[in-house]
């Protein structure tokens, strides 16, 4: 914190407006002709007793001049939109910069705000994810995708003229309705040919002997073609492709002989999995839709805590750093372990606090030589009416993160959506430090 230099009128002129702010002759309110040489790049503090004019030096002198500098170097169209802004009365102001003014508001507690929210700065990261975040599945790691009518015809028209090709779509059949029912609501509607059996048949064809008709996945003809690189077959294929659309509710299929077929779907998936679409509503903790289900926004479940499981970090598993597994009746869940963690390489005689990420989530969730600790508390939670095993649960309870967000209040599908490889859940829980780097 710096403090600023009251000066005299002919020492003023001394001072490098590059390193301070310098007000001659403040007039404003109750300034009396005040001079002041405010250090530049530090944080200054205005302070004294009401009525001394503090906030006239501060928002009436030095905020109203870098405010009307600020506006008179826009163009003249931005200013006939912004009010006229009078020079305070001063001699003289060197240094000033372009300012701004916060306004000091009493936030209301809430139990979902963090400093982000309080802040705004999350706004700001929800609305940059929601804008130009893309979602990648957690399966294939593969970016997904909506298709639209443009890109198939553009999939089409990518081909060499003279490519022959089917566009097709699934037939999607109600429960109430036979085979031959459809057939004939197809017929109704102007279609001739469907892919039966891995063949083009003939609808008519098929309703002849309509008790030869097995319940078979049969796909609708919707258009048979060959790519032209002109105007009149684009046309063509953009409409065929969003019959496909439509009458495969989202599913449209283009078949090349002798290249095979590719799948179209103008849904939000990959992998089998429908996924939602970025928006503001899907990274915001304060709404039922982005809240996580598990701990609904809040971050903190009543839980099993591991601090008071595991208490003391500089213990070892051998002497004992597992609390509930010290008593002769417990200790039956931890022998195994000590028995068999040579053959999983687990270090029983390392200190907790120098195990891996991996080794002490181990301890948690087991493996085949031994049951973990959620298997244990499994087990507790079963024997509870007993009152020896809810006195032993309540020893273990507190308020711990949510083992499904890991506190970042937001629900699961909120991660798949990244900028440069990082999701908003890898940035909240990232320290200032490394966020700014």
């Amino acid at each position: 914190m710096s403090t600023s230099i009251s000066l005299e009128q002919n020492s003023l002129d001394q001072l490098d407006p590059k390193e301070y702010i310098i007000i001659k002759g403040a007039r404003v309110n109750n300034l009396k002709n005040l001079s002041v040489a405010i250090p530049r790049n530090k944080l200054v503090v205005v302070t004294g007793l009401s009525g001394s004019g503090k906030s006239s030096l501060a928002f009436d002198t030095l905020f109203a001049e870098g405010q009307r500098m600020y506006v008179e170097s826009l163009s003249s169209y931005a200013r006939q939109f912004l009010g006229r802004m009078e020079k305070p009365e001063v001699d003289y102001i060197k240094g000033v910069s372009p300012a701004i003014a916060i306004e000091q508001k009493v936030s209301t507690r809430n139990p979902r705000s963090t400093v982000g929210t309080t802040t705004e700065i999350y706004d700001y990261l929800k609305l940059l994810f929601a804008r130009i975040g893309r979602t990648y599945s957690p399966i294939s790691g593969s970016e997904v995708q909506r298709d639209s009518v443009t890109s198939i015809v553009e999939f089409i028209l990518a081909k060499e003229e003279g490519t022959k090709l089917m566009i097709l779509c699934p037939l999607i059949t109600k429960d109430e309705r036979s085979l031959e029912e459809e057939l004939n609501i197809l017929l109704q509607k102007g279609y001739t040919r469907v892919i039966y059996s891995g063949q083009p048949h003939f609808i008519e064809e098929l309703l002849e002997k309509p008790q030869e008709l097995k319940e078979e996945e049969i796909e609708i003809l919707i258009d048979r073609g060959v790519v032209q690189h002109d105007e009149d077959t684009q046309f063509r294929f953009s409409d065929s492709v969003q019959t496909a659309l439509f009458e495969g509710q989202g599913d449209c299929i283009v078949e090349i002989p002798g290249e095979g077929r590719t799948s179209f779907s103008d849904r939000f998936e990959a992998d089998g999995i429908l996924f939602e679409e970025p928006s503001v509503n899907l990274f915001t903790f304060n709404n039922p839709f982005g809240a996580c289900k598990r701990c609904e926004g809040f971050g903190k479940i009543l839980g099993i805590d591991p601090d008071l499981v595991i208490p003391d970090k500089t213990l070892s598993v051998y002497d004992g750093a597992i609390a509930p597994w010290r008593s002769e009746t417990m200790r039956k869940w931890l022998d195994p372990l000590l028995k068999h963690g040579i053959e999983f390489d687990f270090p029983i005689h390392r200190t907790y606090s120098e195990l891996s990420a991996e080794e002490q989530e181990v301890l948690w969730t087991g493996n085949k030589y031994f049951k973990g600790l959620n298997k244990f508390f499994e087990y507790l939670e079963s024997k509870t009416h007993k009152i020896q095993y809810r006195v032993m649960l309540s020893r273990y309870r507190g308020r711990t993160n949510c083992p499904e967000c890991k506190g970042t209040r937001l629900r699961g599908d909120a991660a798949y959506v990244k900028i440069n490889k990082k999701s908003i859940t890898d940035l909240v829980l990232m320290p200032i430090d490394r966020l700014t780097a």
